[in-house]
């Protein structure tokens, strides 16, 4: 088994010498097996562990055992607890997620404080097998049928080559103890019950299932490496400037709804809400979804993504003072006051405000829309609602929403980077002007 491993290691470049390994160390068959050959093979291991405390006494058991293992080899150990059910109550996850997190959490905290190369866990080819089951009955694409990778990021697996039964031979050949944690002979967590009752169901079909799906993801991941190719070059050519995209483009895709997931899936959107997105492409404008961190618009012929975090500035207010001199937040106001030589000189760029100094009432405001809001824009003499000048200006929802609009007192001076009101315009009686430079962070 030894020689399997390092070749293994070496076929997929996991692990360097002169650079030390965390051994994630349990106590079990499998953690053993793997601190062993890896410091055999000559690497400088750390044996990391955790206690769940999720079995009792036989936690507690578990990490004196992992303790003193480490201890018998010479190799430090490293170990720490974690209220699970707690977590896992606060984060409304599984008991089986919430440790996971845990686990990997602190096993990267670990690797950065000992400086460590990688982080070694004692996933083997049942494991594996396991995984693709498992994602298979959930419902998966190409990536979840590959199953487990040989490296994720820091994490590798040197023994996902090696079957369950060759460990345990290893194992008892050298004459190594090892713990056996009393819930992988229950059926009641999902991967025991996969093990347990249905693998042994299908190598009644096929003795060599095991070997057979193994076999299925190896030849899967070069699949997956072709489709990540290709899809790569659509999404560029589907997606525009800024956080858009054309629904024509989708459609006309080989495949539009797997192309669209593959375009949202980052954003945190599931394939339940992506479905609900395909289904609006027949629908009126206006629509919007959302993920934990974005949410997104259906505007006419595209879709728009905004990032949840502007949420937070929507009900924010800012006041500006005589003195002041820029203004900071999700736009950029320069503000200068100058005496007015010619009115000639005045800016008509529409990202540039010239005000009459002595129309304005200090502080002024720089605040968001609110429905009601109205002013009388420059060159007119009667009242436009912002609604109407949005809608007679095709502004989508996201665009209204990060409009900011400078107020003196009750009336609204400026919407900013638009059209200044005519009340506070430049006119044959002003002496002195306020000019505001806009810029959007």
């Amino acid at each position: 088994m030894q020689r399997k491993v390092k070749a293994y290691i070496e076929e997929h470049h996991l692990l360097s010498s002169g650079q030390p390994v965390i051994v994630g160390l349990s106590g079990g068959a499998d953690s053993v097996a793997l601190l062993k050959v890896l410091c055999d093979l000559g690497y400088h291991c750390f044996a990391a562990h955790c206690n769940f405390h999720l079995r009792d006494e036989e936690s507690d058991r578990d990490e004196a055992f992992a303790c003193a293992f480490s201890e018998s080899m010479d190799i430090p150990f490293y170990k720490t607890d974690f209220e699970t059910l707690r977590y896992a109550r606060e984060k409304r996850l599984s008991v089986e997620m919430a440790a996971r997190e845990l686990r990997y959490d602190w096993f990267e905290t670990l690797r950065v404080e000992l400086g460590a190369q990688a982080i070694a866990i004692a996933h083997h080819e049942q494991d594996n097998v396991e995984t693709v089951l498992l994602n298979l009955v959930r419902g998966t694409g190409i990536k979840g049928l590959i199953g487990m990778q040989p490296r994720n990021g820091y994490v590798v697996r040197p023994l996902l080559t090696v079957k369950k039964q060759e460990i345990l031979d290893w194992l008892c050949f050298n004459h190594l103890d090892y713990v056996t944690d009393s819930s992988n002979l229950s059926d009641t967590y999902t991967r025991n019950f996969l093990r347990l009752d249905i693998i042994p169901l299908l190598e009644k079909i096929n003795p060599s299932v095991s070997e057979a799906i193994v076999r299925m993801a190896e030849n899967l991941t070069d699949a997956e490496l072709l489709y990540r190719y290709a899809l790569k070059g659509l999404l560029e050519e589907i997606r525009e400037e800024g956080e858009g995209f054309r629904i024509e483009s989708i459609q006309h895709a080989p495949a539009p709804k797997t192309v669209l997931y593959e375009l949202l899936q980052p954003y945190g959107f599931n394939r339940s809400v992506v479905q609900n997105i395909y289904q609006s492409f027949a629908e009126e404008s206006g629509k919007v979804f959302y993920s934990a961190t974005h949410r997104l618009l259906k505007d006419r012929d595209r879709l728009l993504l905004a990032s949840l975090t502007g949420d937070e500035e929507k009900d924010k207010e800012y006041r500006i003072y005589p003195e002041d001199k820029e203004i900071c937040c999700s736009v950029k106001l320069f503000l200068r006051r100058e005496v007015l030589i010619k009115e000639n000189e005045i800016c008509k760029d529409k990202r540039v405000a010239t005000l009459d100094w002595n129309k304005l009432r200090f502080p002024l405001t720089l605040r968001h829309w609110r429905e009601g809001d109205w002013f009388i824009p420059f060159g007119m003499k009667g009242r436009k609602k912002i609604s109407d000048y949005f809608t007679n200006n095709k502004f989508n929802l996201f665009e209204k929403q990060r409009v900011w609009l400078l107020c003196s007192g009750e009336n609204i001076v400026w919407v900013v980077g638009e059209r200044i009101d005519h009340r506070f315009c430049v006119d044959k009686n002003t002496k002195e002007i306020l000019i505001i430079h806009f810029f959007e962070e």
